[in-house]
């Protein structure tokens, strides 16, 4: 049977097999320390072998159509948001982020995290919104189909509670937002009472900033009720800054207070910060050798083969290294975005733009915890850190791109199989 396919971005899937390949490598490095842990000392066989089903995967996306993955927005949205009501129930924790009932959990067993699918889902039901809409937003009301369809997974997955991820759900949700054509000042007046929210802790920073947005509401001269609840909201989240803390589970007070100042708990919530810049610091130019990182065989360092698994990377294979794994992430976003902009309607461009948002945010605050420029969210670097369901997610993304990318503008057909 003669099957029809178009074009293969080669770039961009030589670029994403060279940062897992690469991934993988420093998974199997995170399991060799002096005294063997049978923890994590094979993981990177298992990653392998979701390497492989996320393949699979891939290679099924690719073979579909764009027009499949529109229609799927629905259903895999809905999916998704009852995984993640289900899993508050039998949701279970794992490395920096055990107390958070993020993981599936099926008779002991963990069998994923119904987040990731979450943010694909919520990525292509935003796109199918936003593509839908015969006009750009002029308002903050006319926001509201694209804000329930971002709100209703981040609330979810904020109920767990999982900052991290909740973090990437309101990326997306701008980043697309942006995309879509939606104004700077409108992206700015909606991000605002978190900013308030934020800047609360110092009443001159905070008043300074609400002086701003009051010039900003006047200059975008927008509708004077709208205007004025989005003021009061603002003043509302500096008010309640304060009790919000109080609301915080202590672990999450303490893994921002840690950010400001690592030395105010050394031993517990500060150690893993500790230990990642000494890490990454020790490992100079060209690091101490693949496999051969002293924090990491001694054991100091936690979570290696996970959320700190960038660490690893600093310390074996120095500022050499994480230069050739950040060039690579560089090339991935630049590529998928190159995928964006070739596409050749609104939805496949806001679903390349919207999963390439994901993974940058991902890369930022994981890249930037190691570093102490984040807070620790127990966020994972995309193709590197080990996690079977990550993993496929990332792949399956991958496989989406590639789809858009041969049905994009410029893609000649190749010959059939």
């Amino acid at each position: 049977m003669a099957l029809r396919r178009q074009g293969i971005d080669y770039p961009l899937l030589l670029i994403a097999l060279v940062l897992t390949a690469f991934g993988i490598s420093m998974v199997f490095s995170a399991g060799q320390t002096d005294v063997p842990s049978k923890a994590i000392a094979f993981l990177w066989k298992r990653q392998i072998g979701w390497f492989a089903v996320a393949l699979v995967a891939s290679w099924v996306m690719m073979r579909g159509s764009v027009r499949l993955f529109e229609w799927s927005a629905w259903p895999l949205y809905l999916f998704s948001c009852s995984l993640l009501v289900l899993v508050l129930f039998i949701g279970s924790g794992a490395g920096t982020a055990a107390s958070v009932k993020g993981w599936l959990t099926i008779g002991g067993v963990r069998v994923g995290q119904p987040a990731e699918l979450a943010k694909l889902a919520t990525t292509l039901m935003l796109a199918r919104v936003l593509a839908a809409q015969r006009e750009t937003p002029r308002s903050l009301l006319e926001l509201w189909r694209p804000l329930v369809v971002v709100g209703i997974p981040w609330l979810l997955v904020m109920a767990q509670p999982d900052l991290g991820t909740g973090i990437v759900f309101i990326a997306i949700c701008f980043a697309m937002l942006f995309w879509s054509g939606v104004p700077w000042p409108l992206l700015l007046m909606l991000a605002s009472p978190g900013i308030s929210l934020v800047l609360a802790f110092s009443t001159g920073i905070w008043g300074a900033w609400f002086l701003i947005l009051v010039a900003l509401v006047l200059w975008s001269r927008t509708y004077l009720r709208e205007g004025v609840a989005l003021l009061l909201t603002n003043v509302a989240m500096g008010v309640v800054a304060p009790l919000l803390w109080e609301k915080l589970r202590p672990y999450q007070q303490r893994r921002l207070l840690v950010f400001l100042d690592p030395s105010v708990d050394t031993k517990a919530s500060g150690y893993q910060i500790t230990q990642s810049k000494v890490a990454i610091g020790s490992g100079g130019l060209f690091g101490k050798g693949f496999t051969l990182g002293s924090q990491k065989r001694l054991q100091f360092l936690p979570e290696r083969h996970t959320d700190f698994i960038f660490s690893v990377v600093g310390e074996e294979l120095g500022f050499i290294g994480v230069s050739i794994a950040l060039a690579l992430f560089l090339a991935l976003f630049l590529r998928s975005t190159r995928v964006a902009t070739r596409a050749n309607d609104a939805f496949p461009s806001l679903v390349a733009f919207g999963l390439v948002s994901a993974w940058f945010v991902h890369v930022i605050v994981n890249v930037g915890m190691t570093l102490n420029l984040m807070p620790v969210t127990g966020i994972p670097l995309p193709f590197f850190s080990y996690g079977g369901s990550f993993l496929l997610v990332c792949w399956v993304g991958v496989g989406m791109l590639l789809r858009i990318s041969a049905e994009g503008r410029g893609q000649p057909d190749a010959i059939g199989l």
